[in-house]
């Protein structure tokens, strides 16, 4: 049975590409735009107050099948293929392919070359840009933003460590379906800390779990290493070491380094037992 989080089909209407596959009443080809503001939040149904799913950042493109009367739109992003409801005012037709991301945790765009102006936008990390050209200390943006070049890097550019990436986000509040240094939750933050390092990764963690191959056994936590993803049924955290993780939880409500052994434990007093522990090839 097809996962609906991926796969863009209700029975009242779905991409024109599963036709043949699946019954619905309407097939749409489905249009593509990108993500005009700084953060769009991706729901399970058009309404401000459904549960967030996901959030998708600037510069992020996805394919649009549904716009309707209440300002939202029902579509499917690329980046890892989750389906939902955003909000039709963060959509624009594709411009330029962006040529750079923000690599800090959030930066400003300022209005004119000077930290000193009022913010015109607050950019978050692994948001896109197209930069026109470079002012001084600064990335001029497509849209007139002065970025701090500091807080920018190439399109291709990766971290060599993911775990340092997520490391990053210690204190982070927790946000389910968040994916920002704003709120974050556990398989956000494999998948923001994983993309940095240039590592393709799907949403949920039991979609993470299932995608990677490297499964270590006997599911056995004393003996980690850094990098190593630990999954539970509806969690998951990163190994720093042999002896600590750093995992957003709502337990702390908060992104958090904590020592392995007493996680675990304190986990396993809940009734959850670890399901996996994979090792990145």
């Amino acid at each position: 049975m097809a996962d609906p989080r991926l796969t863009p089909a209700r029975p009242d209407l779905a991409a024109k590409f599963l036709e043949g596959q699946i019954k619905a009443a309407r097939f749409v080809e489905g249009e593509e735009f990108e993500i005009s503001q700084p953060l769009a939040p991706l729901r399970e149904a058009p309404s401000a107050d459904a549960t967030l799913l996901t959030q998708a950042l600037k510069g992020e493109r996805v394919t649009i099948y549904e716009r309707n009367r209440e300002g939202f739109a029902w579509g499917q992003l690329k980046s890892d293929g989750y389906v939902g409801w955003l909000p039709d005012r963060a959509l624009a037709k594709p411009a330029d392919e962006p040529s750079h991301k923000i690599t800090a945790l959030r930066t400003f765009g300022f209005p004119g070359p000077s930290i000193k102006l009022p913010p015109a936008e607050t950019l978050v990390m692994g948001a896109l840009i197209k930069v026109m050209r470079e002012n001084g200390p600064f990335a001029l943006t497509r849209e007139g933003w002065y970025v701090p070049r500091q807080h920018v890097n190439g399109i291709d550019a990766h971290v060599d460590d993911f775990v340092t990436v997520a490391e990053r986000f210690v204190g982070t509040p927790y946000l389910w379906g968040g994916k920002t240094s704003f709120g974050i939750d556990c398989s956000g933050l494999v998948q923001v800390s994983l993309n940095a390092a240039g590592i393709q990764c799907p949403r949920d963690s039991d979609m993470q779990q299932d995608s990677i191959d490297g499964l270590l056994g006997p599911v056995d936590s004393g003996n980690l290493q850094r990098g190593d993803l630990i999954f539970w049924k509806g969690h998951v955290a990163i190994a720093r070491d042999g002896e600590s993780i750093v995992h957003a939880n709502a337990h702390h409500m908060a992104t958090v380094i904590e020592n392995t052994r007493e996680a675990v434990a304190r986990i396993n007093a809940d009734g959850y037992e670890i399901t996996a522990i994979k090792r990145l090839g």
